[in-house]
């Protein structure tokens, strides 16, 4: 029997039409087999981290899914790539980046994935958007709701795409 989860994903672009690529990689997930897009945030434009480059296009979105947290993580990689994501180096400029933010409650600590996302309760750029679609979430390391992780961050350069 297939259980339900609930997974949180940060999506980011900063290369080439970056809302049109996002728009596209949620209506891609929202066609994967075993996932269910189930809350999308805003978008925010960003400054971003790292070497000059251009300004990234943020958000967060809330999925149901039956697969474990090691498949999601596939499916995702297979998502960028097909948005012509091309890994160079760590905060370089990309066209598409997808990351598993949490996982149900889970901890995990493998090479590939860390659950929670090892840096999100450092970027304003993924707990603001987070904030608005799961305030309530209790991120399992701090034990803190997402909405009082928000709070604690510094917001500047983050703004709502009007």
């Amino acid at each position: 029997m297939m259980v339900d989860s609930v997974s949180a994903i940060a999506l980011g672009s900063n290369l080439g039409n970056s809302l049109e690529i996002l728009e596209a990689a949620l209506a891609v997930l929202a066609k994967t087999p075993r996932v269910l897009v189930k809350a999308r945030s805003q978008w925010y434009q960003t400054k971003a981290v790292g070497p000059p480059q251009p300004d990234y296009l943020n958000g967060c979105a809330i999925l149901q899914t039956t697969q474990p947290p090691l498949v999601l993580l596939n499916t995702l990689l297979e998502i960028e790539q097909q948005f012509g994501r091309v890994r160079r180096g760590r905060n370089d400029p990309r066209t598409l980046d997808l990351d598993v933010l949490l996982f149900d409650d889970v901890v995990l600590n493998k090479p590939e994935l860390q659950i929670p996302h090892p840096r999100m309760v450092e970027r304003a750029f993924v707990l603001v958007p987070l904030a608005e679609i799961a305030p309530d979430w209790i991120e399992p390391i701090s034990g803190k709701a997402i909405a009082e992780l928000a709070k604690a961050v510094d917001w500047s350069g983050v703004k709502k795409l009007s």
